[in-house]
């Protein structure tokens, strides 16, 4: 049995089916991260459980006992909030220790296991400081710390790092990382940014209108998405889903059977820009944005699609420039016209 099993968890909010069926076996040290779009049901399935939320439906086991209907206080979980949820007129000390106090834990035992926490976290000279004199990577740390020192058997966080600037979120990203494989606490994460998701897990969980679409690796949903939904949603920028309509002829007839009415998808990278006249779609450069080590070109055809193609060299190219697009069809996506995968790329390497 997996250290912590979700059987048909479902969850109600009036008639309305927040979340519908959910089962997910998680084991010990794994690190999962929760993605969707927003009222996916990401942050609710957390709460539910650690506890925050009734379960109305299913069974939740931990280290297979059942935990559905226990109270937090009970299940050995410990959260990490998006808004830190510090005690303002508290040290970070007194913060990262309260619910040891509360529980009663010697005191000697308390100073061992928060300085053990604040030197992993380096935090150890701002341990008398309140929260209004740290930075907001800090504040989150001393929420982390204080999930750290209680020793739980399943850490959750709930989108901690979209109150951080871009730079903090890097940077805290990294700690969180290392945190992980220092303690090697199973963890389960919630956050909408794809990056986190995608360096952080071991197994993504993609979640829509309260429902599962696929489980994997991170770069198994970049590689082999289930459908065009997790396609689009898993990568940076997303998948060039074009629909067949859209495309010349010559690359229509490429298409397998299946996906007849459908459209093809393509990553950025094997979209290809050729000199002029020797790719088989015309197109105008509508947007280029230069990032240094790569560069990404918006183009859009006659036939009204619009593809990304990432270069890893810079380009003189210009919006208004005309360009010929050739297109890697041996690393293409095909789906059929409701969005499921009909055939993949045997290779997923750029050409």
């Amino acid at each position: 049995m997996a250290y912590l099993q979700l059987q048909g968890i479902e969850k109600f909010f009036g008639e309305h089916r927040a979340i519908k069926g959910i089962d997910l076996a998680i084991e010990p040290g794994e690190f999962i991260v929760f993605v969707g779009p927003s009222g996916c049901g990401k942050s609710t399935l957390l709460r539910l459980i650690a506890g925050l939320e009734q379960i109305d439906g299913g069974k939740l086991s931990l280290e297979g006992r059942d935990i559905t209907h226990l109270p937090s206080s009970q299940r050995d979980l410990a959260m990490v909030f998006q808004s830190y949820a510090l005690y303002p007129h508290m040290s970070v000390f007194e913060n990262m220790s309260f619910a040891l106090k509360l529980a009663k834990v010697p005191a000697e035992v308390i100073r061992d296991k928060v300085a053990r926490a604040a030197d992993i976290l380096n935090l150890t000279p701002y341990l008398q400081r309140t929260p209004k004199e740290l930075s907001g990577g800090q504040r989150q740390r001393v929420a982390i710390g204080r999930a750290i020192v209680r020793a739980p058997k399943v850490f959750l966080f709930d989108e901690p790092l979209s109150n951080l600037d871009a730079a903090l979120r890097g940077q805290t990203r990294v700690e969180i990382a290392k945190l992980h494989r220092d303690l090697g606490a199973t963890t389960i994460y919630v956050t909408h940014d794809q990056v986190e998701a995608m360096t952080l897990a071991d197994r993504v969980v993609v979640l829509r209108d309260g429902q599962i679409e696929q489980v994997g690796t991170p770069l198994e949903l970049y590689d082999r998405p289930a459908n065009q939904f997790v396609a689009q949603f898993i990568g940076t920028p997303q998948m060039n889903v074009v629909p067949l309509e859209k495309l010349p002829p010559v690359v229509q007839q490429l298409a397998p059977a299946g996906a007849a009415g459908g459209a093809i998808g393509l990553r950025p990278e094997n979209v290809l820009l050729r000199p002029g006249g020797q790719g088989p779609i015309a197109g105008r450069v509508d947007l280029v944005e230069a990032l240094g080590a790569e560069t990404l070109v918006y183009v859009s055809t006659p036939a009204g699609a619009t593809l990304v193609a990432r270069l890893s060299e810079r380009t003189p190219l210009v919006a208004g420039n005309t360009v010929t697009l050739d297109v890697a069809t041996e690393h293409a996506h095909w789906f059929n016209p409701s969005g499921r995968v009909v055939r993949q790329a045997d290779s997923v390497s750029a050409a």
